[in-house]
């Protein structure tokens, strides 16, 4: 593995650090246009901002993909998904995030046609995740663009671990096609992607008229994006040598008021 250091924090971007978009430039992004995209600087210098030496876990917080569970309640029958869930809150003037009792994920079938209309549970996030540095640097950052973007609101919170297999063969991050999250805010981090290609981003107004594409390709990339101002869908990732291990990590966190 490349020393994850160097990667997520070159030095020429530590050393451009007062160059770096701030929470609010990234909030003014969302405001305007409904998404923004953040490349590897970016995120690693806004998640050290608010959890310093967030990226002395990024190993192990990397390596609990490899504990996920498969994913069976796919309406396509697929079993190229794996994941876990979490449930949070934040409430009405706090901007502190709180874990939450485990309970099941439920979409509506206006939001997700594939897999909506039922209550699907999941395996919950293991607690090492849930109290790492990595994953309470990611809740911090999103609690502060919260908190330009919509003020003190409460906040029912949802947090997924996704793996997404591709060794035997394409298989879709978004196999509901482009859609909405039925959130407000939708928050999306890759973590890892081996021996996989193609995975592009594709953002839409609610007319469906193309607004980006973007392929998240770097661990630390994210994106965040308003679930009421546009729609999103990521294309099929393809492995590039069909005869080794294929697969693409995200983090997704979604937050509705409440």
């Amino acid at each position: 593995m490349e020393d994850m250091h160097k990667r997520a924090m070159p030095s020429s971007a530590i050393g451009l650090r007062l160059f770096e978009p701030s929470i609010n430039d990234v909030c003014e992004s969302v405001a305007h246009s409904g998404f923004a995209f953040l490349q590897p600087p970016t995120v690693a210098h806004l998640l050290d901002t608010v959890v310093p030496g967030f990226i002395q876990d990024w190993e192990q917080f990397r390596q609990s993909w490899d504990h996920l569970q498969q994913d069976t309640f796919m309406g396509d029958g697929g079993t190229y998904r794996l994941r876990r869930h979490a449930t949070l809150s934040i409430e009405q003037g706090s901007r502190h995030w709180q874990a939450c009792a485990h309970r099941p994920h439920y979409q509506n079938v206006e939001h997700n046609g594939l897999n909506g209309g039922i209550v699907r549970h999941y395996a919950p996030f293991t607690t090492e995740v849930c109290s790492g540095k990595v994953f309470s640097a990611v809740m911090d950052l999103c609690c502060a663009f919260l908190g330009v973007l919509a003020g003190q609101s409460a906040w029912h919170i949802e947090a997924h671990q996704f793996r997404i297999y591709a060794s035997r063969g394409a298989a879709s991050p978004t196999p509901e096609g482009v859609h909405r999250d039925g959130v407000d805010f939708v928050f999306m981090l890759l973590v890892n992607r081996v021996n996989v290609m193609e995975g592009e981003t594709s953002i839409y107004d609610n007319d469906l008229r193309l607004l980006a594409r973007h392929s998240m390709i770097h661990e630390l990339e994210a994106a965040l994006l308003n679930d009421e101002q546009v729609r999103h869908g990521v294309s099929a990732v393809i492995p590039i040598h069909p005869d080794r291990p294929a697969h693409r990590d995200v983090l997704v966190v979604t937050f509705k008021k409440r």
